[in-house]
């Protein structure tokens, strides 16, 4: 078997040949149907660096509107030693592992409280994580035999939230946040989180944020130990609560 070629610092997109830098994009523009839109269409596709470019595909939306898919090459190259992310910096651990890890640590159950600060009434994103019925084919925390989890559902305040996790004792507190309008987000969970240190201090339980619109760079602005994204497992989850028992972080 061959070795592993090493990955290239300066890529472009693939598209038929290798480097040719093909992308597709689409988008709607508020423009009716016709010549011009599709002019439009180009133009806008020039001034997002894409040229030659086609437009393969447009379909009017009422009168007013015309989706657009177009294809061009893009001139820019990417420098990989650039990109910036979060890498995982622990194993993912099996249901059974994360719960023999606890017992051995802890000799109790590990406390889990989640819930949707704030106005957001969006639990699908708490319940993937935490509800037994889980996401992506893994269980949710319920399933875990040295978890116990209190899910507070949607629209819970931060004073609630701090209240609830106290009297729980918890170990680790998720949040959910799906509404960013005028990065209600980034708000709330900085709010949460300097609530938690001004009410509990070194006591503070490991803080974790996830929702699709937050970037995983952000758990330092956020006051937060740690951001997940969109697509995020439940093992991911229990895995890095183990991580953090490990760091010391639980008490």
């Amino acid at each position: 078997m061959s070795a592993p070629t090493e990955p290239k610092r300066y890529v472009r997109p693939y598209g038929d040949t290798t480097g040719d830098g093909m992308v597709q994009a689409s988008f709607t523009l508020p423009v009716p149907p016709g010549p011009k839109a599709e002019g439009a269409a180009l133009q806008l596709a020039a001034k997002m660096g894409l040229e030659p470019a086609m437009v393969v595909h447009s379909h009017g939306i009422g009168t007013e509107f015309t989706f657009f898919v177009v294809y061009g090459s893009a001139k820019h190259i990417l420098d990989l030693d650039e990109v910036t992310v979060v890498e995982r910096e622990y194993p993912l651990l099996s249901p059974t592992e994360v719960n023999t890890e606890v017992k051995k640590m802890l000799r109790r159950k590990l406390v889990v409280v989640g819930g949707c600060i704030g106005t957001d009434a969006h639990t699908v994103g708490i319940d993937a994580i935490l509800n037994i019925k889980g996401f992506a084919g893994e269980k949710g925390l319920e399933y875990y035999r040295e978890l116990r989890v209190v899910n507070l559902g949607a629209q819970v305040t931060v004073p609630e939230l701090v209240k609830r996790a106290r009297g729980e004792k918890a170990d680790a507190v998720l949040v959910s946040q799906v509404v960013t309008q005028r990065d209600a987000h980034i708000l709330n969970t900085q709010e949460m989180s300097a609530a938690f240190r001004e009410a509990m201090g070194d006591r503070c339980p490991v803080l974790i944020a996830g929702g699709p619109r937050f970037d995983p760079l952000m758990a330092g602005e956020l006051g937060v130990d740690r951001v997940f994204g969109r697509g995020t497992t439940p093992g991911e989850v229990a895995s890095f609560l183990i991580h953090a028992l490990k760091e010391t972080k639980v008490a």
